[in-house]
């Protein structure tokens, strides 16, 4: 047989294919996104100039805004696009009804308006954010240039619904209609992936193999993922009913997935402590417990877990559940010959209701997932929703400085009659709500400025030197493309986003033509200098004016964190645990990202959130206990241990508002205290960790103080001198 020429072998080989693949699914990606932005920002403004609205660049830059990579965030950002539309539009109406003849009490009323928009864009998360951004910056868009003509604000509130909806209806059916990235399939490749990355994680913690930086930057990854998840859920139910039928389901399975790394990093922290205290003959009476879980988990190890793997999984956990109970008792019987003292046997007792816990809440994991292959199933039922916690504080601190700088520029505006003051302040008030949701906000609107100086040289040579030069809509399409191209590459890569946005977006504003376009360079100069200025201060307030990355409020959100013990002691405890797990690791996502450069802060944030989880864990189990004890005098209201157990919440209280040496002594005490008494009182069942309230009870106050006198916790700082690791 004739071998065939070398370019023919080549496009024949398996090296071309895998390259080509791996090309497609990252820059590839990229192009296609580009693509359908060009196609549809072309096709809006065809429509908009044929429907001869107003401002055909409304539409077009509308498409800018929402066009995102995948259908499902395109269609869930434009929804809270129209509505923010739909809600400023009308504030704009209303105060152009109230203060049409004062600007002054225009002004600020709209600068309060906007501030309370901004505050609301922090507050909320993913495409939501978004709706409260649009809801103050289409009142400042409209509202400001209607002031000299009052009598045409409903009118100019109504073209600009028409000119967005154009966009967005244009967006959305581009974005579903060609080459389509659904994030239904991105939800369930990252879903599958998951699973496989944490069972790794989890064999090698058991087998002591992990590295502390490696656990560190796993769980890192693990709450992104947690909290990316939940942004992907809010947005699959805008394009996939098949999704949408699971929604409760995918809700449920992240919180559970929240809910088996915290059991597991309390396992593995406990391991950790023994390991370093050389508790070796505890860690050889442990370990047979554990081989067989991480043995059962390598089957799973770093592959994706579909829904008939979840089935084989949960057949395997269950029968691995029922085994264990039975096994524990051997192995306890095993270990109390070697005469162990009590600390060891509570740390004996406390591992295995550690995995215990773990191997059930792994199992409900698993039941979920499985769940996924059917249309309906019962676990669909979940009333426990992810609950985002940010800081009241950040929130005021984005609405002040955006008020604040709108004041400033419109007094300015109406202090100097400049004739390009109202552009300068609508366009600081669009620079501010979409640097709000971000976390430098600082760096956004410069980044911003930067692009919109570009789009300034660039649309000044097009404006002035090509467009009256060239005939008809296609020409047209050719001059603009590959300005739009670069923006949307460049907004495509996050470290150059804001630049990619002000160019798309102010380049739109300035310099793509209307229906009736008017050539008049001092108002084009004038109005990109305006623009810049405004984004300018924007920027310069973002550094001054409550700096979101800055110390107060990585000690703010310290401070939040550490109060989630406090929720965790005092919260309803219906939906407690899945409110605290969301709660904790939403603010640690936050905290992280405000401190980025900032390995040290990143470290000490890290290490709370682990604290935080381990002891309100521990106190949160210690309730649900509580709370289903069977009538008997020994578990009664009186009994002294439960007095002791609420002296310690009492204690922890304080402990985690105000850590100090004093308070940490007096938590420690407080908990020896509870664990004596507990150890005091008899109970009228078998001593077994599966039939014995009380010793769960006494496995989770010892948690609760190894977690207190952990030497990675910041509390080690004020750990008093000469007290034991052990109780």
């Amino acid at each position: 047989m004739t071998p065939l020429p070398a370019p023919l072998r080549w496009l024949h080989s398996l090296e071309w294919r895998r390259g080509f693949f791996d090309w497609a699914r990252s820059d590839g990606v990229t192009w296609v996104y580009i693509f359908k932005v060009l196609i549809a920002a072309f096709l809006t403004l065809w429509l908009a100039m044929r429907l001869e609205l107003p401002q055909p660049r409304t539409a077009m830059i509308t498409v800018f805004i929402v066009m995102q990579p995948q259908s499902g965030q395109v269609f869930a950002k434009s929804f809270y696009r129209f509505l923010g539309t739909l809600a400023g539009s009308a504030v704009m109406v209303l105060l152009i009804a109230l203060f049409a003849q004062n600007t002054e009490l225009f002004l600020g009323a709209l600068a309060i308006w906007v501030g309370v928009c901004t505050a609301g864009a922090t507050r909320n998360r993913n495409f939501r954010a978004y709706g409260f951004v649009l809801a103050g910056y289409t009142a400042a868009m409209v509202g400001l240039p209607a002031l000299a003509h009052p009598d045409g604000a409903f009118m100019a509130a109504v073209w600009r619904v028409l000119e967005i909806s154009l966009g967005i209806l244009c967006a959305t059916l581009v974005s579903a209609a060609i080459l389509p990235q659904t994030s239904s399939a991105a939800m369930r490749n990252a879903l599958y992936q998951r699973f496989g990355t944490f069972a790794l994680f989890v064999t090698d913690g058991l087998r002591g193999r992990s590295q502390r930086e490696g656990f560190e930057s796993s769980n890192v990854r693990f709450i992104a993922e947690a909290v990316g998840l939940e942004g992907l859920r809010s947005v699959t139910v805008f394009e996939d009913p098949h999704m949408r039928r699971r929604n409760g389901r995918l809700s449920r399975l992240n919180s559970e997935f929240m809910g088996i790394t915290t059991r597991f990093n309390a396992l593995h922290q406990l391991l950790e402590r023994l390991r370093s205290d050389a508790a070796d003959h505890v860690v050889a009476a442990i370990k047979p417990g554990l081989q067989d879980l991480a043995e059962l988990l390598d089957g799973f190890s770093g592959r994706a877990l579909t829904s008939p793997d979840a089935a084989r999984l949960v057949s395997q956990l269950t029968a691995y559940k029922e085994s264990l109970p039975a096994k524990v008792r051997s192995l306890r019987a095993m270990f109390q010959e070697s005469s162990p003292s009590d600390a060891e046997q509570l740390d004996f007792h406390t591992a295995y209701e550690l995995l215990y816990r773990f191997v059930d809440d792994l199992h409900n994991y698993a039941q979920t997932h499985a769940s996924l292959a059917e249309h309906s199933h019962e676990r669909e039922h979940w009333d426990e929703p992810y609950t985002p916690k940010t800081n009241w504080l950040a929130c005021a601190a984005s609405g002040i400085r955006a008020s604040f700088i709108l004041l400033v520029l419109g007094s300015y505006w109406v202090a100097t009659a400049w004739p390009s003051g109202a552009t300068m302040t609508l366009i600081a008030a669009a620079t501010v709500g979409l640097s709000a949701a971000t976390p430098n906000p600082k760096r956004m609107a410069f980044q911003m400025a930067c692009g919109t100086l570009i789009g300034a040289l660039v649309g000044f040579v097009e404006m002035f030197f090509v467009f009256p030069w060239i005939d008809g809509f296609p020409l047209l399409c050719v001059m603009l493309a590959p300005v739009i191209v670069l923006g949307a590459f460049l907004s495509s890569r996050p470290q150059y986003a804001g630049v990619g946005l002000g160019l798309l977006i102010f380049f739109s504003t300035g310099s793509v033509p209307d229906n009736l376009t008017i050539y008049n360079p001092y108002t084009f100069i004038n109005d990109y200098i305006a623009m810049i200025i405004g984004m300018l201060v924007c920027a310069a307030a973002g550094a001054i004016i409550l700096p979101p990355n800055s110390p107060w409020l990585w000690r703010r959100l310290e401070r939040d964190l550490r109060e989630q013990v406090v929720y965790a002691i005092s919260g309803k405890l219906k939906g407690l645990a899945s409110g605290f797990e969301s709660r904790t690791r939403d603010l640690l996502h936050q905290a992280y990202g405000l401190a980025a450069g900032q390995p040290l802060v990143q470290r000490n944030l890290l290490r709370w959130m682990f604290v935080v989880l381990e002891v309100g864990h521990a106190i949160i189990e210690l309730r649900k206990e509580q709370a289903i004890l069977p009538v008997h005098p020994a578990y009664a209201q009186s009994q002294p241990w439960r007095q002791a157990i609420r002296v310690m919440g009492r204690s922890l209280v304080r402990l985690f508002l105000q850590p100090s040496q004093s308070n940490l002594e007096r938590a420690l005490v407080a908990v020896d205290h509870a664990i004596s008494r507990v150890q005091a009182t008899d109970e009228p069942f078998a001593p077994h960790f599966d039939t014995s309230a009380l010793r769960r009870v006494k496995s989770y106050l010892h948690f609760i103080r190894t977690s207190l006198l952990d030497p990675q916790s910041p509390l080690a700082a004020f750990k008093p001198s000469g007290v034991a690791h052990a109780s």
